[in-house]
């Protein structure tokens, strides 16, 4: 059974590295959104072959794990000469934007129509023939996407021939002008931190001059030239080399932080919406799972939005994610009504912003060449956020209370000796109630998220020159195309 575990869950994660590393590679001017989509619908699977298993409504759960086993294998066979890398072929055309956005319109109309049909079939006893039509109806919206290829291919807005084997701005910069600006030790030490905030032309300019001055010094033995070692951020990097940047362990203990406050409550919702009377706690979890979704398709878009029209860095959104999750687990300390469903919502969101920001900042600064080991280091912080918050803090403070609770019922007044005994056997499996079950925890997990997000802060800050340099020219180019359409 162990090894079973094992094979399962690497084969999801080989599957998912394969699909995302494949992805964010021939489609490097829209990481954001490509991230975000494929995060999303990853987030999203489970409730999706629930509903296919419902359609079965066969009680044998041998068959749940057959389906499971064979359909997503199928699918990967089909599509393993498909789905690749490229090699650099160009990715970005007129119609890129338009394509997202039908993309993302399908994404908000399945996690709509998932949403309706879940709160519908949990207040309603629906006929077989009914949740069948449902279901069909969900695997033809999650077909829709198949519209855009099938459309770019036939009605293609270039002939492959008049297309360029790289963008623009990435052809400038492997052609003359990171010829001109040679990376010289003497030129980083020299040249004044306003340089690096100026428009790309005018910072170029600086530095091809002030390398001019320093080469001929150099000529007349005033200095000694030596060559930079190692990547700067937003070139190519190993693992080994990124694991010795700060920016790498900011970048990793805001995600232990977030994402592991987000998926305590994840692995705690059922015994968290117990605790507060609530019956029906499995509307919780669906709705946690749409929720998820949306924060993932939305965090890439929002994201992309900032470093696109503001050049500024990706990370920042990451922050507003993480403060929106510290505002969720505040929620769950209080019994207002309809705080289970705020915290959800923000929790949700939260959490699911997590999956598409950071592997899209990572690719970023730590460049595209070896994304796969950096990314899949970047997910330890996942599960050791879990072990560490839901594992230890969570259920420990959980069970405390519960005994605390068990006692205090045993030793009331009104409760018999006889009575006690009975009952001291069947509170084996300790039930906590009210808020306090998970009030320090959810303080806790607050207090992580805010720290979380100052770590965000400080990656922000120490990348600002970076996103400038990336995306600076594409928002002077979009600002001087805006005034020219004016």
């Amino acid at each position: 059974m162990c090894i079973l575990i094992f094979v399962g869950n690497n084969g999801e994660t080989y599957f998912n590295t394969a699909a995302l590393v494949s992805c964010v590679q021939n489609f490097p001017q829209n990481r954001g959104p490509v991230v975000g989509i494929l995060k999303g619908f990853a987030g999203l699977s489970g409730a999706i072959l629930t509903q296919i298993y419902v359609m079965m409504h066969t009680p044998d759960h041998a068959a749940l794990i057959f389906m499971v086993a064979v359909g997503p294998t199928m699918v990967v066979i089909a599509l393993m000469f498909i789905v690749r890398p490229t090699g650099g072929h160009r990715q970005v055309k007129p119609s890129d934007e338009h394509s997202f956005t039908f993309i993302y319109s399908v994404c908000l109309l399945l996690a709509a129509y998932l949403l309706g049909v879940m709160l519908l079939e949990d207040l309603v006893d629906l006929s077989r023939s009914i949740t069948t039509t449902f279901t069909l109806i969900l695997l033809f919206v999650l077909l829709l996407p198949i519209i855009v290829p099938v459309f770019l291919t036939c009605w293609s807005d270039l002939p492959p021939s008049q297309e360029s084997l790289l963008p623009e701005h990435q052809e400038e910069q492997e052609g003359p002008a990171k010829g001109q600006e040679v990376i010289l030790s003497e030129v980083e030490d020299e040249k004044l931190k306003e340089v690096d905030l100026l428009p790309e032309l005018e910072r170029q300019k600086r530095i091809a001059h002030l390398q001019a001055r320093l080469l001929l010094a150099a000529a007349d033995g005033a200095v000694r030239i030596k060559r930079r070692k190692g990547p700067r951020r937003g070139e190519d990097f190993t693992l080994l080399q990124a694991l010795i940047k700060a920016d790498f362990w900011l970048l990793f203990f805001s995600l232990l932080l977030g994402s592991g406050s987000g998926l305590t409550v994840i692995d705690n919702l059922g015994q968290m919406s117990q605790s507060l009377g609530y019956v029906d706690t499995h509307i919780f979890v669906s709705m946690i799972s749409i929720w998820n979704f949306l924060g993932r398709v939305g965090g890439g878009y929002i994201s992309e939005v900032i470093v696109r029209n503001r050049a500024y860095p990706r990370p920042a959104a990451l922050a507003v994610a993480q403060i929106l999750m510290s505002f969720g687990h505040l929620c769950f300390t209080t019994d207002w009504p309809g705080a289970m469903h705020i915290g959800t919502l923000l929790i949700g969101l939260g959490y699911g912003a997590h999956w598409s920001i950071i592997p899209a900042a990572a690719s970023e600064l730590f460049g595209l060449k070896n994304f796969g080991a950096l990314y899949n280091f970047l997910t330890v912080a996942n599960p050791t956020g879990s072990l560490i918050f839901s594992g230890i803090i969570a259920s420990s403070i959980y069970d405390y209370e519960a005994e605390k609770q068990a006692h205090m019922r045993i030793n009331s007044p009104s409760f018999g000796t006889i009575l006690g005994v009975a009952n001291l056997s069947e509170e084996k499996a300790l039930k906590c109630e009210g808020t306090i079950c998970f009030f320090v925890s959810s303080l806790l997990m607050s207090g992580f998220c805010v720290i979380a997000a100052i770590l965000s802060a400080l990656l922000i800050y120490r990348t600002k020159v970076v996103y400038a340099n990336i995306y600076g020219s594409q928002v002077a180019r979009s600002l001087t195309r805006s005034i020219c359409n004016a």
